[in-house]
């Protein structure tokens, strides 16, 4: 048997939304295995949500920049939140979404070379680093290319926490894609279309629905239409067309850009810290730190 620590429990209770015991039961049925456990907990109905990617752990600030037929979405971490109020930073972040659009680069690591006023991108962010006094550094990006009939919608939420960037094409409507980006930023969804589901993820939740249906009692025969519903809203609610607009839930998304003569091509959603990990400070032995010395 696994030994589960009180950190495993905590970190499957925030992501399920389950009480301790039940997340410490998983936890020991599955020897430890985080993505497991949680599986397990679905399969047996105690899972609220599976949600351990929402949540948001570093700081900083993303930003978009169009550029004609090509746009960018950056992403620039700092240690605190203060920093991401700072103007240098603001100006900052919004000067490499610049760069990055003009320049296209391949990678992060060509990003980082990309030449600027007082040197590169990476000579920057270490003399930013210097003047702020906290660690700068540059987590991603990415860059979209439209036709001349297409169009990009940008939308910045919390001043640069979230940043939506879309493409459409059948408009030259940058307002009907700011739009969708909104909705983007809102709603969060991972995929323009159900063809875009890896097949390994689409089959990993089928076994996850049919454990579940088992779990629930219900008759075999009747399993297969229950898994084959449930995969279907599924995969409604992790597609962008396929989800409520935000600002018109009686129609998708699909329904509110085709009214408009265009078709959703791709989109980036980018929301600081999702992903990563981040420190949590023990207070009290902070102070006792300080008392002792």
């Amino acid at each position: 048997m696994a030994n589960v620590t009180a950190k495993q429990v905590k970190e499957l209770r925030d992501a399920t939304g389950v009480g301790m015991m039940d997340a410490k039961k998983a936890l020991v049925a599955v020897d430890g295995d985080f993505e497991q456990a949680v599986d397990y907990l679905r399969e047996n109905g105690m899972a609220k949500a599976a949600k351990k990617n929402d949540r948001i752990a570093a700081e900083g600030l993303a930003a978009t920049y169009v550029n004609g037929n090509v746009a960018s979405v950056v992403e620039i971490n700092s240690e605190t939140d203060f920093v991401a109020k700072n103007v240098m930073f603001q100006n900052l972040v919004q000067y490499f979404a610049q760069l990055v659009a003009e320049n296209k680069p391949a990678d992060l690591e060509s990003a980082l070379k990309i030449k600027t006023e007082k040197g590169t991108i990476e000579t920057d962010l270490v003399e930013a680093a210097t003047v702020i006094g906290e660690k700068i550094s540059f987590r991603r990006f990415a860059v979209l290319e439209k036709n001349d009939d297409a169009a990009f919608g940008a939308y910045l939420h919390m001043g640069g926490r979230i940043a939506a960037l879309t493409l459409l094409d059948g408009t030259t409507d940058s307002d009907i894609a700011k739009d969708v980006a909104m909705h983007v930023a809102a709603i969060n969804p991972r995929y323009v279309n159900d063809a875009q589901i890896p097949a390994e993820e689409l089959e990993h939740e089928k076994e996850v629905l049919t454990e579940q249906a088992l779990n629930e009692g219900k008759p075999a025969k009747i399993v297969e239409k229950m898994v084959e519903g449930r995969l279907h809203k599924f995969k409604a609610e992790i597609t962008l067309v396929d989800q409520p607009f935000v600002k018109d839930p009686d129609q998708t998304v699909e329904q509110y850009v085709s009214s408009k003569g265009a078709t959703v091509a791709n989109f980036v959603r980018f929301e600081v810290g999702e992903g990563i990990e981040k420190k949590e400070d023990n207070f009290v032995e902070e102070v006792m730190n300080q008392v002792k010395k």
